[in-house]
């Protein structure tokens, strides 16, 4: 491939992947890291563009990003690691939220306090599937798995998730039944 159809090529691809990996990056991790992240993934799309399945590209790239946001994380933990080494014991003052943040509502921290409570393939399973809208084939780009895997996985991670959610509601059921009660 020529330079200039590589070009035209990427030019193409990027601003239908631009958007959707940024969203993808910012439910995982923290603004600043998403866009260095959305930036580390748009170069591995440039440097490996030949690979670049046509008709997938989405997913494809939804598992560049994955992998660079694992490297990332990798650094951050070595950097912490470092600081704690050779910083003074003295833990940072904890800030208060601003005015003006939003607040996720009780379901949405249902469903969050649910997925922390599976394995972190299942909740990523289904990240992918609910934030992501993928179907298992795509799922299965992504995570390179074969689509059947991924479509068993995604039933019993579902699976996962309604008996955790089950154990939140049955939580909050059980204590609501207590206001009733005269003393």
């Amino acid at each position: 491939m020529t330079a200039q159809a590589r070009r035209s090529r990427f030019e193409a691809l990027v601003p239908g992947l631009v958007e959707p990996l940024r969203r993808f990056l910012a439910r995982r991790t923290d603004a600043a890291t998403a866009e260095d992240v959305l930036g580390d993934t748009l170069l591995v799309c440039w440097r490996r563009l030949d690979e670049v399945p046509t008709g997938e590209e989405l997913p494809w790239a939804y598992g560049v990003a994955r992998n660079c946001l694992a490297n990332a994380e990798r650094g951050a933990r070595r950097q912490q690691r470092v600081a704690a080494r050779i910083a003074v014991v003295d833990p940072p003052a904890l800030v208060a939220a601003g005015p003006g943040e939003a607040t996720a509502s009780p379901e949405a921290e249902q469903v969050r306090a649910a997925l922390g409570e599976l394995p972190e393939r299942d909740a990523e399973l289904l990240r992918l599937w609910a934030w992501e809208q993928l179907g298992a084939g795509e799922i299965a780009v992504v995570l390179d798995l074969t689509p059947n895997a991924a479509s068993i996985r995604l039933h019993r991670a579902r699976e996962k998730l309604r008996v955790a959610l089950r154990k939140i509601d049955a939580t909050a059921g059980h204590e609501r039944s207590k206001e009733g009660r005269a003393p």
